[in-house]
């Protein structure tokens, strides 16, 4: 596979499409190559697939393990949701006081008395 020039403006405006490519490229500045952008392999779709289907097959072994169901799980972690925010809210009709130091008053701009 070649390598493309683009300049390093061109490669910063379209930074997310060459990300998603699997197009090496050598990344130009009037003319003279600052870097290379060389791609990492990417894992096919199906092999993420199935990883995930395995992870999924061994929450659900480790839910069971718990004597517990996924619907169960879900309910608790939605109170634990409701107690944190309850705790984290603010009265609405709050009074905020703030203490307001001043400086020592002077009876010039020069600070003489």
């Amino acid at each position: 596979m070649d390598t493309i020039k683009i300049a390093v403006r061109e490669f910063r405006e379209n930074l997310a499409g060459y990300l998603e490519s699997d197009q090496p490229l050598a990344i130009t500045r009037h003319g003279e190559t600052l870097g290379f952008y060389i791609p990492a392999q990417k894992r096919s779709r199906t092999a993420e697939l199935e990883a995930m289907r395995a992870a999924a097959k061994d929450l659900d072994k480790m839910i069971a393990s718990w004597g517990s169901t996924e619907g169960e799980l879900m309910d608790e972690y939605k109170q634990i949701q409701r107690s944190a925010a309850r705790r984290s809210e603010v009265p609405s009709k709050a009074l905020v006081v703030t203490p307001c130091i001043r400086p020592p008053a002077r009876t010039n701009v020069f600070g003489l008395e």
